[in-house]
């Protein structure tokens, strides 16, 4: 059972930066997909980015360019770097790891709130 807990989160400044960590208890293996998630309020939640078993990242639009997911050797953390946040940003962001083979399961963290201020 992989189970998630991030930090990193506050309050920041627009065009400020913060780094969100995500701390991974249980083993990771085969093909899986770590990500990261956000949801605004009154919002749906969404993918931020992903980071694949083979090392490929994906990001959505509003944060390309500005925040880069990554992660530890040993898969036992998650990273997400993001720099000139901007007021859009604000939300609770969720860590997930989706295990594709040879076992499938999905698990989410708690999540941690971003709050970005003028």
């Amino acid at each position: 059972q992989v189970q998630l807990v991030e930090s990193g989160g506050g309050l920041v400044q627009a065009g400020g930066s913060l780094r969100l960590s995500c701390a991974v208890s249980g083993s990771i293996f085969g093909v899986y997909v770590m990500g990261w998630y956000r949801q605004a309020p009154g919002k749906q939640r969404e993918v931020v980015a992903t980071l694949s078993s083979g090392d490929g990242t994906n990001y959505a639009d509003p944060v390309k360019g500005r925040f880069a997911i990554s992660r530890d050797n040993d898969k036992k953390a998650i990273f997400l770097q993001m720099n000139s946040l901007k007021l859009e940003d604000t939300a609770v962001y969720y860590c997930n790891v989706r295990g594709l083979h040879p076992v499938t399961y999905t698990s989410w963290g708690q999540g941690t709130q971003v709050t970005v201020s003028s």
